[in-house]
């Protein structure tokens, strides 16, 4: 084996710097001198594709009044991040502390893509060991299920159509209802606001949204009459995953055990519209965080850098566990209480693929509180996504047969020069993009280039290449980047009823050579009911 790879695999097994900030982790709660307390429950919340498009982080259509109260009766941050803009592979970061490339969910699960090693510690698996019970109501979406030892399932579905969704609350208090001497780790795992963007479902929202109430996302640069359905609509989703957040935490209070409950309210990444999921922009990279934890949590507003990566630390330390060496984030208990705090000064993110060939484009980001840098690891091709999205929004203009229809094209070549430019950029980007996000803080304007900004890139340059050593990023390699293209390049589409066995978790580690020509190889399972 190579000394490099014997180098990656070290990094990614144990990675002992805690990036971004200055002062390394404790290891345990005692260590940091917390007050020993009655052990928490945990109620983890997670709802899907959805940005800070809630009222409490000021969105001016959308009405979320039990995310509100969620917020005000806890601790609100403002900039939380995602490691990765993709559904399997943020949520195996959250359930792991680690980035996608340290864990190896890179694409999503329904697709084959897997973590490197089934034993890696996660969430679940510790609090049983803890002697927490385990419980998870909707989809896991992440492999091998098997690594994620939860005592109590339902729903185990992507629920995409929404059907039975009474059936998270009523679940919810068939959990809480038993073995209520021992504490639980509870994950609610909600399917909006996914696509499709459902107008109203068992007369949720009440009174839905239209076209006229609305305007389509910042980040978009664009506000063409023919997304606006197709974003009022997704509003609405937020809307319904509001009264269904407010009937789970009615079950909670009905229980009895609120007031020992940690509630941990996040989204998976951003919205699935323009320049969002799929992406490394802060569209697609920035979701709303909630915490709330009665008698140690100071309801409050932090403007801090936290990303979700903190949350297994965060809940380790809170229910006085060890946190295991290597873990890429910090525990977020500095930030409870409205002291000033010394705290990270830049976040790290990556994507790779979310199916396979049509989305595939990998990147690394680095973002501080002004700057964000991009690196494409593939400078100057096209990127896939970026037809895909626009023939799918258009698509679903069409079914709904939106007057005049929607054509993304047109409306890009009629937008104002730096938006131009911005989706041009977007469709074929070079090496880097450097954005300042507080003059520009939707990532319109590149100034890469700008010679007054040389420091910055050449500074922002070496910190994301030193975290890209530091924590063993298998693409460094060009090789590694090389046969994962090859790969991922391969796979069109999927076939039924099989499932596609990916070589990379191998020859990223040199534990394998790779099939000839580096292509994914398939192997016949029982069909089951698909994820999208």
């Amino acid at each position: 084996m190579r000394p490099m790879r014997v180098l990656l695999i070290a990094a990614v097994l144990c990675v002992g710097r805690v990036w971004g900030c200055p002062d390394e982790v404790p290891a345990t709660g005692a260590a940091a001198g917390q007050l020993q307390v009655q052990r928490p429950n945990i109620l983890l919340i997670i709802s899907e594709d959805n940005g800070p498009q809630l009222s409490c982080y000021g969105d001016p259509f959308v009405r979320t009044p039990h995310l509100d109260r969620l917020a005000a009766e806890g601790l609100r941050f403002q900039r939380a991040f995602v490691a990765q803009a993709g559904c399997s592979q943020s949520r195996a970061s959250l359930l792991t502390g680690l980035y996608p490339h340290q864990h190896g969910q890179i694409g999503l699960a329904t697709w084959g893509f897997r973590m490197y090693r089934p034993d890696l510690p996660t969430l679940p698996g510790l609090l049983r060991a803890a002697g927490y019970r385990t419980g998870i109501i909707g989809k896991l979406h992440v492999n091998p299920e098997s690594a994620f030892p939860f005592d109590f399932s339902r729903i185990p579905v992507a629920n995409f159509q929404r059907r039975n969704l009474g059936d998270y609350a009523r679940s919810a208090s068939e959990f809480l209802s038993t073995d209520k001497d021992r504490p639980f780790l509870l994950q609610v795992n909600f399917p909006e606001a996914h696509d499709p963007f459902l107008t109203q479902v068992d007369g949720l929202p009440q009174q839905p949204l239209s076209a006229a109430d609305v305007r389509c996302l910042p980040e978009a640069g664009l506000d063409p009459p023919g997304l606006r359905p197709i974003v009022a609509d997704y509003y609405n989703c937020l809307m319904r995953l509001d009264s269904l957040v407010g009937d789970l935490l009615e079950v909670l209070e009905g229980s009895g055990r609120a007031s020992e409950t940690m509630v941990i309210y996040l989204g998976d990444h951003g919205a699935d519209l323009l320049r969002g999921k799929r992406t490394s922009f802060e569209g697609g990279l920035r979701i709303p965080l909630l915490i709330r934890w009665p008698g140690r949590v100071v309801p409050q507003v932090r403007d801090e850098l936290v990303t979700s990566v903190d949350l297994l630390p965060t809940i380790l330390q809170a229910v006085d566990q060890d946190i295991p060496a290597g873990l890429a984030g910090r525990p977020l208990q500095p930030l409870f209480r409205p002291e000033v705090v010394r705290w990270r000064t830049m976040l790290f993110s990556e994507y790779h693929t979310h199916a396979a060939a049509s989305n595939y484009y990998p990147q690394r980001a680095v973002r501080t509180d002004r700057w964000k840098l991009i690196e494409n690891l593939l400078p100057e091709e096209v990127h896939p996504d970026y037809d895909v999205t626009f023939r799918k929004l258009s698509k679903e203009a069409e079914r709904r047969k939106i007057p005049g229809g929607l054509d993304l094209h047109a409306e890009v070549s009629g937008a104002a020069p730096n938006v131009r430019t911005a989706y041009a950029r977007m469709r074929r980007p070079g090496r880097f993009e450097l954005y300042d996000l507080q003059t520009d803080p939707h990532e319109f304007c590149d100034v890469s280039t700008a010679p007054e900004h040389a420091e910055t890139l050449r500074s922002l340059q070496q910190s994301l290449l030193q975290w890209r050593q530091e924590t063993g990023d298998p693409l460094l390699l060009a090789e590694n980047l090389r046969r994962l293209t090859a790969e991922v390049r391969a796979v069109q589409d999927k076939s039924e009823g099989r499932q596609l066995v990916w070589g990379y978790p191998e020859y990223f580690f040199g534990r394998e050579p790779a099939a000839a020509g580096d292509l994914p190889k398939t192997q016949t399972v029982r069909k089951k009911k698909r994820l999208p």
